[in-house]
């Protein structure tokens, strides 16, 4: 059977892609299988074969035609094609680039559109994982406590191992209200985690603003959750009503921020980075580098902060890079993730696409971040609890004498409402059951000492509230501290 003239012109784009020129592949072809004669094995020195583009396309008609035409079972030929151009992306070794059929590109569009519904958080394919890259601020997936680098192992206990990231995806997303469980491998945790979200609405509002007043300065706050279409726009409108107001000073936020599109970052870096600085180079295969410089007129006349931790990513780092090394401007808070490429989405012609890592980005002084991340000005750490998983509870509560994560979950969200607990190794003494009574007591809950689902829920919603809280925001008060110093200087 012959390959379609227009399926075959699709498989040729997509083997150019891949890289130009011949492939070399060993062994020798036949139309019928030869067997090995015994004590013959590896005998026999296998010629290198060299193909050129025309006869690598013919064998791969060849093999499409024998699957099709002998294969013990009947098979479907758009799947064989599907699954040819998934393995050609899968080779790569690339956790950034991934091909997306109809369903799938439809649910990234709409990702990056005004809302969805889903546990809002970044995944990709690390080191042969699902990990999350970042949760989105205020999501479902932040106030499970998720983090950054958790490696999804479960969901809804199915191993998802084989699974790509975007059929992960698919059985992670659903409707507002549903719960999905996700068992979690994380780094220094001796068990696996399981972790229930409730799926939301998830709004793609992008930009956040706020002031603050300390020592006599208005101090402005823009917080960019992610890079959407809109976003730069919107960004500009805030700021403009900042500046309008008065502000002394400026905090950009892209901490949790998981990128984005790279056209929203050059046009928010057009509003901040003095005049003809570098915002961005971008460097392709054959390391060539294009560079984008700000369109600013002039430089801004108050000092500019920007905010970052380790989940900021992609777009956020390139912001947060430009801020640093173009403006001269401090970063206070963690290393961020460290994602140095940039994809683009080819429209494959029938509602599929191919999301494809086509440049690297580098720094305005021309650093690569990529699995390196930017590091901050000012190293500012949040309190241990900012960091804390919600409590699973199965059928039974836990109680005194009881060991393990969970355990250790709720000592460390104990400890952080100021109920001591004793001990954060995860057993359940005494002095748990103390502070388990005190917190129930707090909350007018039935003061039992175990952990139930109602008191499991009471401490996520009350450590939720701790951490939303401006004055707990370690990171954010020193930026704040910083602003107001160099205001007056």
């Amino acid at each position: 059977m012959k390959l379609n003239s227009k399926r075959l012109f699709i498989v040729v784009v997509l083997v150019a892609l891949l890289g130009a020129g011949s492939y070399y592949v060993t062994g020798m072809f036949s139309s019928e299988a030869s067997p090995v004669a015994p004590g013959q094995e590896g005998s026999e020195q296998v010629d290198t074969v060299e193909l050129s583009d025309d006869e690598l396309m013919k064998k791969f008609e060849k093999a499409l035609s024998t699957i099709e035409g002998q294969y013990v079972e009947e098979v479907d030929r758009k799947q064989l094609i599907e699954g040819a151009i998934s393995g050609m992306v899968e080779e790569l070794g690339d956790p950034f680039s991934d091909y997306m059929d109809q369903e799938t590109a439809n649910e990234f569009v709409e990702s990056l559109g005004s809302e969805f519904q889903g546990i809002g958080a970044e995944v990709s394919m690390i080191n042969g994982k699902v990990t999350i890259v970042s949760p989105f601020r205020d999501s479902p997936a932040e106030q499970a406590g998720l983090q950054a680098n958790d490696r999804i192992i479960e969901i809804d206990g199915e191993n998802i191992e084989g699974l790509t990231v975007n059929e992960a995806v698919l059985k992670i997303r659903g409707e507002k209200g549903t719960t999905v469980r996700l068992t979690i491998e994380r780094d220094g945790s001796t068990e696996l985690l399981e972790v229930p979200v409730e799926r939301d609405t998830i709004p793609i509002e992008t930009v956040r603003t706020e002031t603050f007043e300390q020592d006599g300065q208005t101090i402005g706050l823009l917080e960019i959750t992610s890079f959407s279409e809109d976003t730069a726009i919107n960004f500009k409108d805030q700021l403009s009503q900042l500046e309008a107001d008065g502000i002394d000073a400026l905090l950009i936020d892209v901490r949790g921020n998981p990128g984005g599109y790279l056209n929203a970052v050059e046009q928010i870096g057009d509003e901040l980075i003095p005049e003809g600085k570098a915002i961005v180079q971008t460097e392709d295969r054959a390391g060539d580098r294009t560079g984008y410089s700000s369109q600013l007129e002039g430089t801004k006349d108050y000092p500019i902060i920007g905010l970052i931790d380790e989940r900021s990513a992609s777009a956020s780092e390139i912001l947060a890079a430009a801020l640093k090394e173009s403006g001269g401007y401090d970063l206070v808070g963690n290393t961020t993730f460290g994602k140095g490429t940039v994809q683009q989405t080819v429209d494959l012609g029938d509602g599929s696409d191919l999301k494809l890592t086509m440049m690297r980005w580098l720094t305005p002084d021309g650093n690569s971040i990529n699995e390196e991340g930017v590091t901050p000005t000012i190293e500012e750490n949040q309190p241990e609890y900012f960091f804390s998983t919600a409590v699973s509870v199965e059928d039974d509560p836990i109680t005194f004498d009881s060991l393990g994560e969970q355990v250790k979950n709720a000592q460390l969200i104990l400890k952080g409402l100021d109920f001591e607990p004793g001990r954060e190794d995860g057993y359940f003494d005494q002095q748990t059951v103390d502070a388990v009574k005190a917190f129930q007591e707090s909350v007018d809950i039935e003061a039992t000492g175990e952990i139930n689902q109602e008191t499991a829920t009471a401490l996520q919603e009350r450590i939720v509230e701790e951490i939303r809280k401006s004055d707990n925001d370690v990171q954010l008060q020193k930026a704040i501290e910083l602003a107001v110093e160099q205001s007056n200087q």
